[in-house]
């Protein structure tokens, strides 16, 4: 058993967004990261995946870019609050990367089946980022919904976002959450659904 690794499953916190801070992982950490995230479950050996790197000064011009979108989506100016919100989307942390699900044609493996695993990619993302010694935060958000904010983000029109890990050194300690109880969330296998027997 490998106690060590089952302890950190057991106990892992996502690092707030705001305490995130420089340095974040240079371009061969950034390999390792992207290595790492794409040993995961993979029907068909499609690589349903992609990973798009957000960094320096490319994430400020990013939040100009989506304040403008979150206007045009409200139908409104923001107000100076909200369009600082959206300025700093991509610029908390000093590494955002996007987990970019890319559907495949395969006659045997469903779509929802190829998203899964984009999300698997992005979770192991967030592990192989901590292993490391950094902090991560796996988020979407309303661009990630958007058609026109994904264009903006680099996406193409198929493409759909599983995830954005921002990704930096810790400045705090990661707060911890409730978490469920196994018990209330585990049930043997009883039958159908609906089946009284």
């Amino acid at each position: 058993m490998n106690k060590e690794l089952l302890d950190y499953l057991l106990s892992r916190k996502s690092a707030p967004i705001q305490t995130l801070r420089e340095p974040g992982p240079d371009n061969g950490e950034i390999a390792t990261l992207i290595r790492a995230a794409s040993r995961v479950p993979d029907h068909g050996k499609l690589e349903p995946w992609r990973f798009i790197l957000y960094r320096g000064d490319v994430r400020v011009t990013i939040g100009r870019m989506l304040a403008e979108r979150y206007a045009a989506v409200l139908g409104r100016p923001l107000a100076p609050g909200e369009r600082e919100k959206e300025e700093e989307r991509f610029s908390r942390a000093p590494v955002v990367i996007g987990v970019i699900s890319v559907p495949r044609d395969n006659p045997k493996i469903p779509q929802w089946e190829m998203f899964l695993s984009a999300g698997a990619a992005a979770m192991n993302l967030v592990h192989a980022a901590n292993a490391m010694g950094f902090g991560a935060n796996w988020i979407t958000n309303w661009y990630a919904d958007d058609a026109e904010a994904r264009r903006l983000l680099g996406l193409s029109p198929d493409e759909r976002v599983a995830g954005f890990v921002h990704i930096g050194t810790p400045g705090e300690e990661a707060p911890d959450r409730p978490r469920p109880d196994p018990a209330a969330i585990l049930s043997e296998y009883a039958g159908p659904w609906g089946d009284d027997g």
